[in-house]
Order: C-alpha cells, then structure tokens, then sequence
C-alpha cells in the first residue's frame, strides 16, 4: 500500500516516529493508502530546513522566484487529469470537477502569484520639500501554512504560492483527510527545481503536526484555512508569540433572490452553489432567502431541480454529487438533518444517507436535502454544516432580506440575484460579508482580496494582500 511521505529539505522521508495513519476513500468507505502521522520533531526538522534556506531565497532576483513558480503550475496542468483523480478518490468529490475547478485553479494560483510577485509595487511619498518616505516590504521569514480537506491542492496552493512569491520560506500540512494531491506537489515541487528547504510538507493530525507548526518560535506567519473552532484555538496559541495570522474560517452564506431576478439563471446557479462538491466549499449558498411574491414558485423548481441531481461514483462523469468526505463528517451532516426535524422544518427533498451498489455500496453518500418551514434564530440556519443541506425561508422587504442575511455570527460570503442596478449596490452596502457576488457565484479575480468579517475570519487571502500579508513592512525616511 502507498505510503505519502513527508517532503522536508527536498527530499521524501518517512515520518521520525515510524508511525502512518490509515487514509480512507470515502466512495467506498476503505483505506487505500497511508498518511505519515508527523509530530513535533519532523516539524521541527521542516522549519530547520525552511530557516536554512530562508536567506538564499528571500534574496535571489524575484525572476528566478517567478520561473520556478511558472514551472510548478506548467506540471500542474501537464499532470491535470492524474492531479484530478487523486483527488476525487481522496475528497470523494466528482473527478469531472477537479479536472474543471480544483486543479486548474491551483495552476493558477501558482502562475499569478509568480507573476505578481515581478510587478508588486511598493509606497512613497514626498513631504514638501523636506523629505522623501518610503516603504520597503521583506520576506517575513518562515511561514506555517495549513490547509483544509474540502479543495485540497486549490486551497493548498492558494497558500503557499504567495507565501513563496514574497520570499517566504513555508512549511506546510496539508489535512490529513486529503493529503494525496498535496504528496504529488511536492513530487512536482522536485521535478521543477525548487531549492530543498524552500517548501516543506508534513503530514499528520492537526493536534500534533499542526498544533507544533503553530507553537513553533521560529515560524513567523500562520496562514489557515479551516472550521472556526480550530481557528479560535490556533489564535490563543499564536497571539501571545505575536504572530501574524490569516484565518480563512467558516460560512452560513445567505443567497437572495428578489422577485425581478432572471429566474433561470438564479435556480441553476443556486442548484450549483448550493450542492457543488457535495455542499462542502465554505463559500456555498445554505441559506436560500426568497422573495415572498416568488418564493412559491422559486422552491417547486429548485426542489425539483435538486431531486433530479445525479448522486453517485465520483469517477463517473454524469455524477454531479459525490461522497462525504469522511464517516464522521456524513454522521454529523444527517444530525443536523434531524435538528432540522426537531425545529419544525420540512423536509421537501432528501434527507438521507444513500446505500450506493458495487464499488460504492459502503461509501459516504447523502442525498441533497431542501428544507423549509425555519426560523431565522434556530440552530439549522446558524451553525455551519458544510454538506448538502440547504434551509429556504421568504422574505417580504428588502429590509427584512438584510437583517436576515445578517442574522448569524458568520460573514464569509454572500449572493444577491436582481436586475435593479440601484438595488444590488443599495443591499451589497449593507451585507455584513467578505465577498458578494452580484448575479452570479464563485467568480474569482486573483488581484481582488478574500476573506471573512465577524467568525469568519480575519485578514485577507489573495492579490496584493496575499503578499503583504508574508511581508514586514519598514518605513525610510530621508531628509532632503
């Protein structure tokens, strides 16, 4: 059986301890390879590694830099479809999206950062005639990336390319639920020529390779991605060292739809933003709020549209909804389809665990569930689920739709359907969210920043941000 090794000072090696964990397929509910179960000691060799090759390159000429990053995302799309399918057998999501989403994406997320790191600019300001200020931003030092399971090599690379852009260098876990594409990474990492210790990866549980990633004194920048939980608990560790920190936290993401929307467009896009990868993206619609003159109409299409969903093996290309990702995760989603009973919710399509046959027959698989008769308040429409489950509740003023898309403790995303140009500006004021997309969902532009207000997180992912938040600033002041 395969084991996935660690890649620390660009080499793969086995974990000190001897130890792996068993990774499972979650389409057929079987261990299929093994994941090294680090600890603090391989962590500690990936930051002495990391802190060895820190100075040669946070100091070479940025078009080197540059080349080396272009060359990883050029494999990346060389490797596509073997990149795609290690990780729809890992995720359990349908292959035929992470050959269209999850791996083009992670491609360009190392082409843009290389390139932006060549053409970054940096502040000055003449004082009269007295002086001249200007800011010099270096390379903060080591970083500690740590990625979540749900967009595996898309979210890894979201983080260590900026990381590495700027002249980090950057020691990162990917999660132990999905650990495959990000052990192939690193295999294209060696191919490329990237200089050993510039990126190294450990693999392992959260508490003991992730928790001594972020004690460690000598990691400068914690980047995460990840449940608001772990995040509260990666802060009080790393606040007190005085740590930079990003947290990319959870979501309950409201989508309104007023009655003058284009009501072909918002049903499809809602289906998709709804159930995409098996609801488990943190930017995915879960709460559908409707306006009251539509809303009769909007639930018939959309339920029917759910119910029609193709629920099955990820490796078949009509299927559109595929395995949760773990057993623990699919037992917690069908709970919080009970809560939703036993608050007073109706269950207008789904509901259930699915029993697949053949290859699948113990795989991790639930129907797209659609659920109505909700209050705003109860614990279905304020705790993230991160499935398949999506609760629809009517609103009648525009008013009403705000204090209810503001209603949780969550701020990550938001999607607003209408054709009043006034209105979309008008209510996107309002929304208490990091990201709003107007007519759409999902749309990213690399040079734009992301990341969540309130419980969803704090600092900024992506474009200029991504790279200043991997640098310290210093100020130069020259008298004239």
């Amino acid at each position: 059986m395969q084991k996935i090794l660690n890649y620390i000072n660009g080499e793969l090696v086995a974990p000190l301890s001897g130890q792996y964990i068993d990774n499972i397929n979650p389409a057929e509910g079987k261990v299929y390879s093994l994941i090294a179960d680090s600890d603090s000691l391989d962590v500690a060799n990936a930051v002495a590694a990391a802190t060895q090759a820190f100075p040669e390159w946070s100091t070479i000429k940025v078009e080197k830099r540059s080349e080396i990053l272009h060359r990883i995302s050029e494999l990346i799309n060389r490797d596509l479809d073997k990149l795609a399918l290690a990780e729809s057998i890992d995720q359990g999501k349908p292959v035929k999206l992470a050959r269209v989403v999850d791996i083009p994406r992670a491609a360009a997320n190392m082409s843009f950062f290389a390139s932006a790191a060549i053409h970054f600019a940096s502040e000055a300001h003449i004082t009269d005639v007295e002086a001249v200020n200007y800011t010099i931003r270096n390379p903060i030092g080591v970083a500690g990336c740590i990625s979540p399971w749900n967009l595996p090599l898309y979210l890894f690379t979201w983080k260590i390319a900026p990381a590495l852009a700027a002249g980090c260098t950057v020691v990162a876990k990917p999660s132990e639920l999905t650990p495959m594409t990000a052990f192939l990474f690193s295999q294209l990492c060696m191919e490329a020529g990237l200089p050993k210790g510039v990126l190294n990866i450990v693999h392992g549980l959260g508490p003991k390779a992730g928790q001594a990633i972020i004690e460690h004194p000598d990691i400068a920048a914690i980047s995460f991605t990840g449940g608001t939980v772990t995040g509260k608990k990666i802060a009080a560790t790393a606040a007190p060292m005085f740590k930079k920190l990003s947290l990319e936290l959870g979501g309950k993401n409201p989508n309104i739809i007023f009655a003058d929307c284009d009501f072909e467009q918002a049903v499809n896009t809602s289906i998709h933003s709804s159930f995409s990868n098996q609801g488990e993206i943190c930017l995915c619609g879960s709460r559908i709020l409707v306006e009251r003159s539509l809303y009769e109409k909007f639930t018939d299409e959309f339920v029917k549209r759910a119910n029609a969903l193709i629920v099955g093996d990820p490796l078949e290309e009509n299927t559109k909804v595929g395995a949760m990702n773990s057993e623990a995760h699919m037992n917690k989603v069908l709970s919080y389809i009970e809560l939703a009973k036993s608050e007073g919710g109706k269950i207008l399509a789904g509901g259930n665990r699915i029993k697949m046959e053949g290859r699948c027959k113990d795989g991790y698989f639930i129907e797209p569930t659609v659920i109505t008769g909700l209050n705003s308040t109860c614990r279905t429409n304020q705790e993230e689920i991160f499935g398949p489950v999506v609760t629809i509740m009517p609103f009648d003023k525009e008013e009403e739709a705000i204090a209810l898309a503001n209603s949780t403790a969550y701020g990550l995303s938001a999607t607003l359907w209408t054709e009043n140009l006034k209105r979309a500006h008008r209510v996107s004021a309002q929304l208490k969210s990091g990201i709003i997309w107007v007519n759409c969902w999902l749309f990213r532009d690399l040079r734009t920043p992301f990341g969540g207000m309130k419980q969803s997180g704090v600092g900024r992912e992506g474009g200029w941000e991504a790279l200043r938040f991997f640098t310290e600033a210093k100020n130069v002041c020259v008298k004239l």
